[in-house]
């Protein structure tokens, strides 16, 4: 580990425990050349599976990709930054639990339309209006027809 003063590769470690999030090994070291104290994070590295495209493509996961995806969606309603960040950590989480090292995109547009469904049908919209490309108003139409369509079926049920 380099010292971020000197640039030393001479230091220990005074301290060692898990990050707040547990994710992570929280190092505080000391240089043995300046003195200075400074903090390291450890944390393992995981491999994200490949993202199958529509037209069989491959290309690595982009978190921000998705999260822009959903933010633009969600902008201006009453979805907050916290429940975006929670719904990519799980998206991610169920990503690496099924140990596939390919993903079709559709895979991950579904459980985002599905999660935006459950927050805001406005949002919902939106992002169904690209991830679907929607051509006219006519497309926009059937989406919200169908949308309220089992918001009632669901509605009766309870």
């Amino acid at each position: 580990m380099r010292c971020p003063y000197c640039h030393s590769t001479n230091n220990k470690v005074i301290d060692s425990r898990p990050s707040r999030e547990a994710n992570a090994i929280r190092r505080r070291r000391e240089c043995l050349n300046c003195s200075r104290r400074f903090t390291t994070y450890e944390q393992v590295e995981e491999t994200m599976p490949l993202i199958v495209k529509k037209d069989g493509r491959r290309e690595p996961y982009q978190r921000t990709k998705i999260s822009e995806g959903i933010k633009k969606a969600c902008e201006k309603r009453p979805v907050s930054i916290d429940a975006i960040e929670d719904f990519l950590d799980d998206l991610e989480r169920e990503m690496l639990e099924g140990n596939q090292r390919e993903i079709p995109s559709t895979w991950i547009g579904e459980k985002v339309m599905a999660k935006l469904r459950e927050w805001d049908d406005v949002a919902y919209v939106r992002f169904a209006s690209v991830y679907r490309h929607f051509t006219d108003a006519t497309d926009f139409m059937k989406e919200i027809r169908h949308l309220l369509e089992s918001r009632q079926a669901a509605e009766s049920k309870e």
